[in-house]
């Protein structure tokens, strides 16, 4: 697959996903611009390591700011994005792998959570049917 075609083949994705697979992708991307992170402290790369931890701070913003303040979960989930943006933010500062394991750990398992939810909403529509 060429380069142009697999760019074509991600915005398709993007564009035809319904807001709780965009979640998902959201989550998937913090977590590969997280490992990259890690993976960049680790081999001394910081340059590198900073602009991953970046689009990882970015992505969990977007996360943050996208939350309906109007249902209580998203007071739950504000402060655990609160909680994963700092330790990024100290990764970042201090090239700290410990703290992007951290943050890794809460976003692994929001993921894996928002995963499963997915999975009912999708079970509820085909039973619906």
């Amino acid at each position: 697959m060429t380069y142009q075609a697999l760019n074509q083949y991600k915005q398709n994705a993007v564009l035809t996903a319904t807001p709780e697979e965009l979640t998902l992708m959201l989550y998937d991307g913090a977590i590969k611009f997280m490992n990259i992170g890690k993976y960049s402290i680790e081999n001394k790369d910081m340059e590198k390591a900073h602009s991953s931890l970046l689009r990882a701070q970015d992505i969990i913003l977007e996360l943050n700011y996208s939350l309906d303040m109007n249902y209580d979960v998203s007071k739950g989930l504000r402060t655990l994005y609160d909680f994963v943006l700092t330790k990024l933010i100290d990764a970042n500062i201090n090239k700290d792998s410990k703290a992007i394991e951290e943050a890794l750990t809460v976003v692994n398992d929001m993921r894996d959570t928002w995963k499963e939810v997915i999975k009912q909403i999708k079970q509820k529509v085909y039973q619906a049917k």
